[in-house]
């Protein structure tokens, strides 16, 4: 059974941004890039066409990739998102009792990861430990540089976080 993706609004903005950047921009650049090999001549030894074919084949995998995530993803809508327990499209700050500092992290979809601005993925060490817990909880989180106990201070919608 395939998983059913849940985006932000602004995750399915970007990927619907790239799906489009690829159908039109990338698609167009690759076809160049292959018909400039094929003026070199001689396919059995001409490594410009085998990289340019094999970067098609990759735009042609992610446009069906990208496609069929949008078509079946669920995009979260502010009324959708509940503050009671930490879930995707929630801004959660917790304390790191070992360390004793407050951290803020935004948990959202793998695909809208992005660690320079905090934002973990549901299925990381620390989401994954997070998810369906309430503000008061604690919770220890096991991460490939060990454990660590976090209390969950406070749990708002991503939209009012950012």
């Amino acid at each position: 059974m395939k998983k059913k993706v849940i985006l932000t609004d602004e995750g399915f903005k970007r990927l619907t941004a790239d799906l489009e950047e690829l159908k039109t921009t990338k698609r167009k650049e690759v076809t160049e890039k292959i018909k400039l090999a094929l003026s070199f001549g001689d396919l059995s030894e001409n490594s410009e066409y085998d990289e340019a074919k094999n970067e098609q084949a990759f735009i042609e995998a992610r446009i069906l990739q990208l496609d069929a995530m949008l078509k079946g993803a669920q995009v979260l809508e502010a009324t959708d998102i509940s503050t009671d327990v930490v879930s995707i499209g929630v801004s959660v700050t917790v304390k790191d009792l070992d360390q004793q500092e407050e951290a803020r992290y935004y948990i959202v979809n793998p695909t809208e990861v992005d660690p320079f601005n905090f934002k973990i993925s549901d299925e990381s060490p620390v989401g994954k430990a997070l998810l369906a817990h309430r503000v008061g909880d604690r919770v220890l989180v096991e991460t490939p540089s060990g454990s660590c106990h976090l209390e969950i201070l406070q749990i708002l919608p991503l939209q009012q976080a950012l």
